[in-house]
């Protein structure tokens, strides 16, 4: 018997399930693309601002597709193990970069002439800048919204995949300094344009594989409090010890 209209064929049915899927992920990269440049070229700490704003349109976004909250990793459910889970990531950090900033071998990673900042300002960024402007903008997109979209539609595997590499790409533009900006980076690559490009390169690669262990910490926690917690140790408790390995070096 040919399908009615009110039972359409499963064909078509997935035709317009994928279609559907691909117009969402294409506005989703177009809207993350449009914040990405204007994170960089924009006022400074737009990203307070756009940050939150453009989170929430995401989830929204998501929820409209019919992501259920276990898809994005914000259920209320698994708070406990994430919240567990993200306290051991800021541990286990705090301890590998407390014995990075002592050590004379690895002590110049941390002179980022970005973090050369007082104490105080070094603190603002950290409690403020980072979990808000940096952080929570990142996990919803990538291992929220687009790890549960891809999921969702195409399995776990690749979803690690396509989430860890466009976080990586989401890093070409932040990484366009780091040679001149970090006294280790260019070091290693040089401070010449070729330096530049290879330092971008390296960060590209090492933020994608930083993206799957942070996938692994959302699939294992079954929350993505268990990713934003590793994700803010790595930026601001740098950012904090970067502060005081320069206050000690120019006092």
């Amino acid at each position: 018997m040919a399908p009615t209209s009110a039972q359409p064929a499963p064909a078509f049915r997935r035709v317009t399930g994928n279609a559907r899927f691909a117009v969402t992920i294409v506005v989703i990269l177009a809207v993350l693309t449009a914040v990405n440049v204007l994170l960089k070229f924009g006022p400074p700490h737009l990203g307070l601002v756009l940050g939150p704003a453009v989170a929430l349109v995401l989830v929204l976004l998501a929820r409209r597709h019919g992501l259920t909250w276990d898809h994005l990793g914000m259920s209320r459910r698994t708070l406990r193990r994430g919240t567990a889970w993200a306290a051991a990531a800021v541990g286990a950090v705090g301890a590998v970069y407390l014995l990075g900033a002592l050590l004379p071998l690895t002590r110049a990673a941390f002179l980022d002439v970005r973090y050369h900042l007082q104490l105080g300002a070094a603190l603002l960024v950290a409690l403020v800048v980072v979990p808000f402007g940096t952080v929570l903008l990142e996990e919803v997109a990538f291992r929220g919204v687009l790890l549960g979209l891809w999921h969702r539609h195409r399995g776990p595997g690749s979803a690690k995949l396509f989430s860890s590499g466009l976080f990586g790409l989401w890093h070409v533009l932040p990484s366009l300094r780091l040679s001149r900006a970090n006294q280790a980076v260019a070091g290693v690559f040089g401070a010449g344009t070729a330096g530049q490009w290879f330092a971008v390169l390296g960060a590209v690669g090492f933020t994608a594989l930083a993206g799957l262990l942070l996938c692994e910490l959302r699939r294992r926690s079954g929350s993505l409090l268990a990713a934003a917690g590793l994700h803010w140790a790595t930026n601001a408790l740098g950012v904090v010890l970067a502060a005081t390995v320069w206050a000690v070096r120019t006092a």
